[in-house]
């Protein structure tokens, strides 16, 4: 299954070439938040106000060394995918930017791989 994983392109920028990333979010939060596919729009708007580009990390979770957890942290009725660990890059398929247009709305620019 792929699960997302959306960043300040600055901060991929500075990861990308280690073996893990995600000390500074499993610090904060005790894991890195993580979305399918399927409700990554529901947490897209959390990234509205950040000027910077940002990033989707798409992860395999066949290849994730660390617990991933299905959590409903909110009470929703729906859960997302947290990884309590750091995230071993080797388990990305693909980064791609996510693109807004000039209204600065996300523009759907992937599809499931």
């Amino acid at each position: 299954m792929i699960i997302l994983h959306c960043l300040k392109e600055s901060t991929w920028e500075k990861a990308k070439d280690n073996v893990y990333y995600g000390r500074e979010s499993i610090e904060a939060f005790g894991y890195i938040h993580c979305s399918s596919i399927e409700n990554f729009w529901r947490v897209a708007p959390n990234f509205k106000d950040v000027l910077e580009p940002v990033v989707l990390l798409f992860i395999d979770t066949n290849k994730v060394e660390a617990e991933i957890k299905w959590e409903d942290d909110g009470n929703y009725g729906r859960t997302y995918p947290h990884i309590y660990g750091e995230l071993n890059l080797n388990a990305l398929v693909k980064v791609t930017p996510l693109l807004k247009d000039y209204q600065g709305e996300f523009i759907y620019n992937f599809d499931e791989i």
